[in-house]
């Protein structure tokens, strides 16, 4: 039996709090374990759960989400996200965000896992209205190294657009050594990490630079320097990307330019949210 779910999130400032609002509508199995507070009622922590457990072929996730002017969303997970084995039929998840003028959405799941013999498609829309800003990740590992389990047949399908300038688009199967060992692809590697902040308008050069300097400064010591880089693809756009053999060091990476970032970005210390320590 094939699960259908779908969630919408909607977020709202509240003036008389200085805070912000939640509401959610599901249908199906996914929605909200918790909202939470731990900076304050400026920003709602909103985690999302998904209690099958995994998404199998036929399975559909449909995420729909609005962030207010003045409202200020961060969105994670407490677990990764698994594409498990299909007998032929399609798994997908899907997410579709609308950030408004002054809003700000932090788009924070943990990893995606795609197991052997997976056909899964995974597709993220962030439109940001001028004077909208957001951070998003998107951490990816194909097959599971540690148990054993290599990535040997199925095949996974991405697209990320952010605003109206930035859209990535992934196709990558199991039988396409090319792409998978080839040093213009994923160079043997099984993990694969894109961290960007976006705005609604073009960054001003000089914040745009400290953020690619801030980013460049903290891999440089890290033990995935080698295969990390970050650049600016769009005027509005900042993106870190790193490549590793095992998706831990690749969320490790991540969030550490993440905290700095957003120190950088909004002057607000990074709260790590509590379900990743869990």
């Amino acid at each position: 039996m094939a699960w259908h779910a779908r969630l919408d999130l909607d977020y709202r400032a509240e003036p008389a709090t200085r805070g912000t609002r939640a509401d959610f509508r599901h249908d199906g199995p996914l929605r909200v374990l918790k909202s939470l507070f731990p900076e304050g009622p400026e920003v709602c922590h909103t985690v999302l759960v998904h209690p099958p457990g995994g998404i199998v072929g036929g399975d559909t996730l449909t995420v729909e989400l609005d962030v207010g002017d003045g409202a200020h969303a961060l969105v994670t997970t407490p677990g990764a996200t698994r594409f498990y084995r299909s007998g032929g039929a399609r798994a997908g998840q899907s997410v579709h965000a609308r950030v408004a003028a002054g809003g700000r959405l932090e788009w924070l799941p943990l990893e995606t896992l795609v197991h052997s013999g997976a056909h899964a498609d995974n597709r993220m829309v962030f439109e940001l209205a001028p004077g909208a800003e957001m951070f998003g990740w998107d951490c990816v590992a194909l097959g599971l190294p540690a148990a054993a389990a290599p990535f040997l047949a199925g095949d996974y399908r991405h697209d990320i657009a952010v605003g109206p300038r930035w859209l990535e688009r992934g196709r990558t199967s199991a039988t396409d050594a090319a792409l998978l060992d080839g040093p213009c692809g994923w160079a043997g590697h099984r993990a694969l990490g894109t961290l960007w902040f976006a705005a609604g308008r073009p960054l001003h050069d000089a914040r745009r630079e400290g953020l690619l300097e801030i980013a460049r400064e903290i891999f440089a010591s890290h033990a995935l320097s080698a295969t990390a880089g970050a650049t600016a693809p769009q005027p509005d756009v900042v993106a870190l990307r790193v490549l590793a053999p095992r998706v831990e060091p690749v969320h490790d990476l991540l969030a550490q330019v993440w905290r700095a970032w957003r120190v950088a970005a909004w002057a607000r210390e990074a709260c790590v949210p509590r379900v990743w320590r869990t």
